[in-house]
């Protein structure tokens, strides 16, 4: 099995570098110099400069990009740089904030849950002014698109977390999420499916082939945002105590819900090099649960190849583990326990629509996906050179 990907510090590289890996550490002097030393540097070529020609022109200021998703059950933000062939993470943050427990029932936002995401979100503002951030995309999806308060909360985080949050269609929350993680597709598959498991809803894509174009974005086939999610399928089903019986219902009701897509793309598993592309919480943790991590590590997961069988192995110890041991986990933790089976039940109910040998794990996604495009935007590769 292959494993690639960096924590803190990685470089994440640009999908058209086709054979190579997904990721690939850029030489450090260009993105790690201190500020000081750099400024050392441009006075000592000055003063030689009155000597041998005129200076050189002054390096151009370092960008700094921000991208954050606020999501039905997460709040998860990255800080990047433009590095060769991709970007340099230097800051991130992750945590359950629940922004939409108990909306399938109300229809609302939760106080509590407001409460929650608004604190996360001040984390978020304090650690982008102190990276000097000069550029930032801040979204929102599902929670707030369905919540009949969602325009109240976000003039709520306006006015107290003094960010601006963008509620974003589900066509382009998918579009994202594949820009972000494309770069991880076998270069010689003519036919991908790519899903990102959220809290509220599954982004579901086909993808072509990269001869297609160098955008993912233009190789989305047929696309769908289902309206099943780790959260609402929990609270529907309840996520504490699992039988089998019991997630196989789970699997039956997310199997219907999928169909209209699979009928949109049954012809995609019969393309050559078909293969799964995963992106969320719960293929992640599945991955780190079978490669027995002592913690999640994003270096070991993002990347990995698995087969069918050690993702169906996984599962069935998880149906067999009770809440206290997931909760135990290192992979999966408290906060949880009482969601990952409800997103292991959508993740059987797609591969059963799409049988393939072979699923990518991706610890990327739509903050990758919103990174790459206000870098493309800004031709930050190409000042580079």
């Amino acid at each position: 099995m292959r494993r690639t990907g960096q924590g803190i510090g990685k470089t994440v590289a640009v999908e058209d570098r086709q054979q190579r890996d997904a990721t690939h550490v850029a030489p450090p002097h260009r993105h790690n110099a201190d500020p000081q030393r750099n400024g050392a540097v441009v006075v000592a070529v000055a003063a030689s400069a009155k000597i041998r020609g005129p200076a050189p022109p002054a390096p151009r200021p370092m960008v700094t990009y921000a991208a954050l998703d606020l999501g039905t059950n997460n709040c998860r933000l990255l800080i990047a740089r433009p590095a060769q062939h991709g970007f340099r993470v230097v800051d991130a943050f992750s945590r359950i904030v629940r922004l939409g427990e108990g909306l399938a029932a109300s229809s609302r936002l939760a106080d509590a849950a407001m409460d929650r995401a608004v604190e996360a979100l001040k984390i978020c503002r304090g650690k982008m002014a102190n990276r000097g951030v000069t550029r930032a995309r801040l979204v929102t999806t599902e929670a707030c698109r369905a919540a009949t308060n969602g325009l109240e909360f976000i003039r709520r985080v306006a006015a107290e977390a003094e960010l601006s949050l963008e509620i974003i269609d589900q066509r382009t929350e998918a579009a994202l999420a594949v820009s972000g993680c494309a770069a991880l597709t076998d270069p010689a598959a003519e036919s991908v499916i790519v899903f990102d498991i959220g809290g509220g809803s599954t982004e579901i894509v086909w993808l072509g082939g990269r001869s297609e174009a160098r955008d993912p974005a233009a190789r989305i086939r047929e696309w769908a945002s289902l309206p099943i999610g780790v959260v609402t399928v929990a609270e529907r089903y309840g996520g504490v105590e699992v039988s089998r019986e019991l997630f196989e219902r789970m699997v039956e009701d997310c199997a219907q819900t999928l169909e209209p897509f699979v009928k949109k793309a049954a012809a995609a598993r019969h393309a050559k090099g078909f293969h799964l592309l995963g992106t969320s919480g719960t293929v992640t943790t599945v991955a780190g649960i079978h490669l027995d991590l002592p913690r999640y590590d994003r270096r070991e997961v993002d990347g990995l190849w698995m087969h069918q069988r050690d993702v169906g192995a996984v599962i069935d110890r998880l149906i067999d583990m009770d809440y206290a041991a997931r909760a135990a986990n290192a992979c999966i933790g408290r906060e949880r326990a009482d969601l990952v089976l409800a997103g292991c039940a959508i993740f059987e109910a797609i591969h059963r629509a799409f049988p393939s040998e072979r699923v990518r794990i991706a610890d990327r996604g739509l903050r990758e996906g919103i990174l790459l495009r206000m870098m493309h935007e800004d031709r930050a590769w190409w000042r580079r050179k």
